[in-house]
């Protein structure tokens, strides 16, 4: 009878072990921080004034030309300028954004999209782009190109540059 009863216990906690002993070396996937849009939050440096959320690039089909957009978070009192570089070596582009003093300004929304004439980044991959600013040193994040085929996306699309035709 006793011979019955730890065999009982025995498949018990083999049962109990088997079942959660791989929860006890696995990582918990609801504590690994993540974006949960399409673009991604770039991780702020000590004493950057300013924060870029949701950060993506929507390019043209063969991605020659993108509009960067982003939520810029500016929670002090003063203005402060964000510097934006895309890409690496001689095919860097470099733009200047002016975030009003406590305001969150949403490039492509309520503040004009930055445009990147020269991306030549194809939708699927990613971008490494450096975001700068105050005194702060910068920081640097791959921002997924996305195309405009879903509809929320459409609109933000770089519409071709009208050339000026020389008059006669």
């Amino acid at each position: 009878m006793k011979s019955r009863l730890l065999a009982s216990a025995a498949v018990c906690a083999a049962v109990i072990l088997g079942a959660t002993g791989c929860s006890m070396i696995s990582p918990q996937g609801t504590t690994i921080p993540y974006s949960p849009g399409d673009g991604i939050n770039v991780a702020s440096t000590p004493g950057a004034p300013l924060q870029v959320r949701n950060a993506l690039i929507v390019a043209t089909d063969d991605g020659s030309t993108g509009n960067l957009i982003a939520g810029i978070v500016n929670t002090t009192a003063e203005e402060h300028t964000l510097t934006i570089e895309v890409g690496e070596g001689a095919a860097k582009i470099t733009e200047m954004v002016q975030v009003p003093a406590g305001t969150v300004s949403s490039l492509g929304d309520d503040a004009p999209a930055v445009r990147l004439d020269g991306l030549n980044v194809k939708p699927g991959a990613t971008v490494p782009v450096y975001f700068q600013s105050g005194s702060a040193a910068g920081a640097q994040a791959n921002v997924p190109v996305l195309d405009g085929q879903e509809q929320y996306l459409s609109g933000f699309v770089p519409t071709p540059t009208p050339t000026v035709s020389p008059a006669s």
